[in-house]
């Protein structure tokens, strides 16, 4: 189901909304409550907290952007100002996670009588697994409505989230059951490297749209289906898709009778741009170019039904 810019914009502003007031609450206790019960776990658990924060603050930001209509010099609107943000967000996530593990390798290599976590640790992770999970479910649930890339891998960011405070609890139980902090710390470098993982599959993913990749052949075919649905239309190639924030912009060439009036090639192209926006949800903008049958060049870039 296709959503207009508006509705985005104002499901991606409620989800920020939620992601910074649910993740500040979450990351001040685990912050401050690790550094009480000494637990290095909790006090990384907080810092990926934090970072949800970041995410919402910069959501809230790129709102304002995305919402200017196109003009001259962005012809394509401003829907590109969420994809920047969401490779900003990786590369902070990433740094953040590096600096967990550099920490946490600090404390696993010092010298002197290391501290065992506070059972008060215990207390605030299962909160803290509840409230995850509520967050992540209202990312997911407004990220899908809102087919925003951004929110989407902030839901996969709090989905991962959970399985962190998860193993934060596990580790708080061990060091207790051990009387020694070294699960805590091993399991804070774990944590750090599964932040630097996260950081980078929403990198790979994201780069995909800088790079106006798509890796879903079977759009490509409902657009040539949609074209050989069209009488006197035929031959689609050179089509080529790119996606910005969630919309569509599609070029392809057509062949019609090249004895046929501008007029008559026009009205099929028209038709053509119908049925592909009746096919695929969220097309931003549809260019036909027609060529006479026969009359072919050489296919330097694009798919053609060959391809497939």
């Amino acid at each position: 189901m296709s959503v207009s810019l508006k509705h985005k914009s104002n499901l991606i502003r409620l989800a920020a909304l939620i992601a910074v007031f649910g993740n500040a609450i979450l990351a001040i206790a685990k912050v401050v409550v690790g550094f009480l019960a000494h637990s290095s776990a909790m006090i990384g658990d907080g810092v990926d907290s934090g970072t949800d924060v970041l995410i919402g603050i910069i959501s809230l930001f790129v709102i304002r952007i995305i919402d200017k209509p196109a003009d001259s010099e962005h012809p394509w609107g401003h829907g590109r100002a969420e994809t920047i943000a969401t490779s900003f967000l990786s590369f902070t996530i990433f740094f953040m996670g590096a600096q967990l593990v550099l920490n946490s390798l600090g404390m696993l290599f010092a010298k002197g009588q290391p501290v065992i976590p506070s059972p008060l640790a215990l207390l605030v992770t299962l909160i803290s697994i509840g409230g995850k999970l509520f967050l992540a479910y209202t990312q997911f649930t407004l990220g899908k409505r809102a087919q925003s890339s951004m929110v989407l891998a902030n839901a996969k960011n709090m989905a991962s989230d959970v399985l962190i405070s998860l193993s934060v609890l596990v580790g708080l139980i061990l060091s207790l059951w051990t009387k020694s902090s070294l699960p805590d710390t091993i399991l804070a470098i774990l944590l750090g490297l599964w932040i630097i993982k996260t950081a980078v599959g929403i990198f790979l993913e994201n780069s995909r749209e800088l790079m106006d990749g798509n890796r879903d052949q079977k759009l490509y075919q409902k657009i040539f289906d949609a074209v050989q649905s069209v009488p006197g239309a035929s031959n689609p190639h050179r089509a080529r898709m790119r996606q910005i924030a969630g919309y569509w912009d599609i070029d392809l060439d057509i062949e019609v009778d090249g004895k046929m009036s501008v007029r008559e090639a026009h009205r099929i192209a028209t038709a053509v741009e119908k049925k592909i926006r009746e096919r695929l949800e969220n097309v931003y903008d549809v260019m036909v170019h027609v060529e006479p049958k026969g009359d072919r060049t050489p296919e330097e870039y694009g798919i053609s039904e060959n391809d497939l």
